[in-house]
């Protein structure tokens, strides 16, 4: 079985540790290459490698590190059918969706790459004469990058293109679930004319090496997407240091009984099920008018009983494997969760029999918004159905939860869906369009306990990953004092 090690400086570097752990096809449960089992003197050689590439790489003019990464855009698009295939078969998602998953990286590559001739500060007027003022955009330095497995290629491309554009230098800590992506990422980096370096990549146990990618004085930004539980311990450990946090979602689709219903069931499949529900901007709770409620859950119920279970690189297969053994039995307690609050099963709510780790797409009616399975994460095929009687009371519902990230509403009424732009709290919404489809070149991230504030992909990407410098020029040949009364 191959073996790989850490990327550093360049070069693929044994662990300290000399101990390795598996990467599983969630579909098989079987092994498909050893990863490096790094350990915090790692993750020290990692930070120096990068702060040693750091002088030389923030002085590559912007516009170049672009077309590096133009470059690598067009390594990505080569290989995007192989990309989807490693994608796919080790983090379980279909074809399809994998094949988007590269594409996700493709895209930002090539947005952050223009961004290399844009890096935009502002000129303003001094109120002093001969005097000139305005901002650039400096690097924030060597940034700790921590990653996870559900978009194993398009998230790391969102965090590194960035950071790389605006002249950091980067450490990677992929998830321990998909590290072959994360190997084959670092790889087409140094292929597309990343100097060594400027990105290097440790791998293992996140309790292993977090202290040291976080704490570390040598770490100016660390930008995590993750748990929530995490994401509050690194805020808390950092220090004084830029930190962008992406910590998940419970996102509702409201269906309104003007609706087109039809158009509603395949944004909720998709947002339910796509992924095996396991995005943060999944859909996990739809939110349905009283109205047209039973209609609705009937088309659904038909619609989602005919789902395919599968292994993702089969071409017939709708919904693939859950990531690991940890993530199957989590769904299935929250299934055995709802049924114990009084939740109504409409459809599926076990494992599937056999090899991987399968679970059936699971449908819970007559869900209040005070239970569990309507307020927390599961991160997993099931869906919870709520009533509501208007679309004040569908806002409120949406509302009562402590995350907010996206949000959608299917409606005909313009009112209903300015009312829900206006009062829904979350960092997206969509109008007649699922919670799932975030584009590149626009902010995504989300509010209360999603985020810090951090906004990744589309300009606000750059600000994430970059410090504002003020200048004044001064050239009157004469001390002058701002702000003194003369």
């Amino acid at each position: 079985m191959k073996r790989f090690g850490l990327f550093i400086g360049g070069k693929w570097v044994s662990p300290s540790s000399r101990k390795y752990f598996p990467s599983i096809n969630p579909a098989t449960e079987k092994p498909i290459a050893r990863f490096a089992s790094g350990s915090e003197h790692d993750v020290k050689h990692a930070i120096e490698a990068a702060e040693a590439a750091l002088p030389q790489w923030r002085k590559v003019p912007a516009p170049k590190r672009g077309q590096i990464l133009l470059k690598f855009a067009g390594l990505l698009r080569r290989d995007k059918e192989p990309l989807a295939r490693l994608v796919s078969t080790e983090m379980g998602k279909v074809l399809p969706e994998a094949r988007g998953d590269v594409q996700e990286a493709i895209d930002i590559a090539e947005y952050m790459a223009g961004e290399g001739r844009r890096l935009f500060g502002h000129t303003t007027p001094s109120e002093l004469p001969d005097k000139f003022a305005f901002t650039m955009r400096v690097p924030l330095g060597v940034c700790s990058l921590i990653t996870p497995w559900n978009f194993p290629l398009a998230i790391p491309a969102w965090k590194t293109m960035p950071a790389l554009v605006c002249g950091n230098t980067v450490v990677f800590k992929p998830s321990s679930d998909t590290p072959m992506c994360a190997a084959r990422f670092v790889e087409l980096l140094a292929k597309a004319g990343v100097p060594p370096g400027v990105v290097n990549m440790v791998t293992g146990s996140g309790e292993e090496l977090g202290e040291a990618l976080v704490a570390s004085p040598k770490v100016r930004g660390v930008s995590f997407t993750g748990n929530k539980q995490t994401g509050a311990w690194i805020a808390k450990n950092a220090g004084v240091k830029k930190v962008g946090l992406e910590l998940g979602g419970k996102n509702a689709i409201i269906i309104m009984d003007d609706a087109d219903l039809d158009l509603a069931l395949q944004g909720v499949l998709w947002g339910a099920f796509g992924t095996t529900g396991q995005r943060c901007t999944a859909a996990s709770r739809v939110i349905v008018h009283e109205k047209v409620k039973k209609e609705f859950e009937h088309m659904l119920v038909r619609k989602a009983s005919l789902l395919k279970l599968g292994p993702g690189t089969s071409p017939s297969t709708d919904v693939g494997p859950l990531i690991n053994k940890k993530a199957l039995e989590k769904v299935h307690y929250y299934t055995e969760v709802g049924l114990g609050e009084g939740a109504k099963l409409l459809l599926g709510g076990r494992p599937a029999k056999g090899k991987g780790f399968f679970y059936e797409p699971t449908i819970f009616s007559d869900v209040s918004p005070k239970m569990r399975i309507a307020r927390e994460e599961l991160f997993g095929p099931s869906l919870s159905i709520i009533s509501a009687s208007g679309v004040e009371e569908a806002i409120k519902i949406a509302n009562s939860i402590e995350y907010g990230l996206s949000s959608s509403i299917y409606t005909r009424d313009i009112s209903n869906a300015f009312r829900a732009i206006e009062g829904i709290e979350a960092g997206i919404t969509y109008v007649n369009s699922s919670t799932i489809g975030a584009e590149v070149h626009l902010p995504f991230g989300g509010v209360k306990g999603t985020g810090n504030g951090a906004r990744e992909a589309g300009w606000t990407g750059v600000e994430e990953f970059s410090e504002i410098k003020t200048v004044y020029i001064d050239f009157s040949g004469k001390l002058q004092k701002a702000q003194i009364d003369n």
